[in-house]
């Protein structure tokens, strides 16, 4: 009897600690994510990316790199700067489970899309660009350690390429350095639009 209830002590006190955890996201969810991310991760504006669908390992890591200022933003090394490591596991756990939408390209850019089309599967030999599929996937999936393009904010992809390009974004890959500096402002506009508009389910 006496071991029976140590082991429903031991079982409470871990359901509680889990509670305690899941009120911790909502809260964060509320107080801090939803306002710029949207409640599912969609986001309010196309000024922030799209968490929903986002690879759960990709997230944990650019939350630690906001927090140890690893990755520079205005907002979101404050937004991070306390978060446990619990709480961005639970984070990125959340976003990584919501079903991610996709846009619809307009037909007066279909041709933008084509040439998205064909530098993110055949690259530039001519500039030196490798496909971008060779490392995001044929459908942006990207994996573990790389984001999902697939879906994304165009607005938001040209500005992180061009953040890559000025190298005043420092976190991830120097491969996209390399890659960035040789787009032009066309092939970048491009190349955001067609990932912007693909759907992982084609898969």
């Amino acid at each position: 009897m006496r071991i029976t209830a140590v082991l429903m002590s031991i079982l409470v006190s871990v359901t509680s600690a889990q509670a305690d955890e899941n009120d911790s996201i909502e809260t964060l969810m509320g107080d801090r994510c939803a306002h710029c991310h949207g409640e599912v991760g969609e986001a309010s504006s196309r000024i922030y990316p799209r968490l929903a669908g986002q690879n759960r390992v990709y997230i944990e890591k650019q939350l630690r790199n906001f927090r140890d200022g690893t990755r520079v933003s205005d907002v979101m090394n404050d937004m991070a700067t306390d978060l446990t490591d619990d709480q961005i596991n639970g984070l990125a756990a959340f976003f990584s489970m919501q079903p991610a939408k996709t846009h619809r390209i307009r037909n007066s850019k279909k041709s933008l899309e084509a040439v998205g089309y064909y530098i993110y599967h055949e690259g530039n030999k001519y500039a030196q660009i490798p496909p971008c599929a060779e490392c995001h996937g044929d459908f942006a999936a990207g994996d573990e350690n790389l984001p999902r393009l697939a879906g994304q904010h165009a607005y938001y992809v040209v500005e992180q390429l061009k953040a890559f390009e000025a190298r005043t974004r420092t976190n991830d890959a120097a491969i996209m350095h390399s890659i960035a500096k040789r787009l032009t402002e066309l092939e970048i506009n491009a190349v955001a639009l067609y990932v912007s508009g693909l759907k992982e389910e084609s898969q």
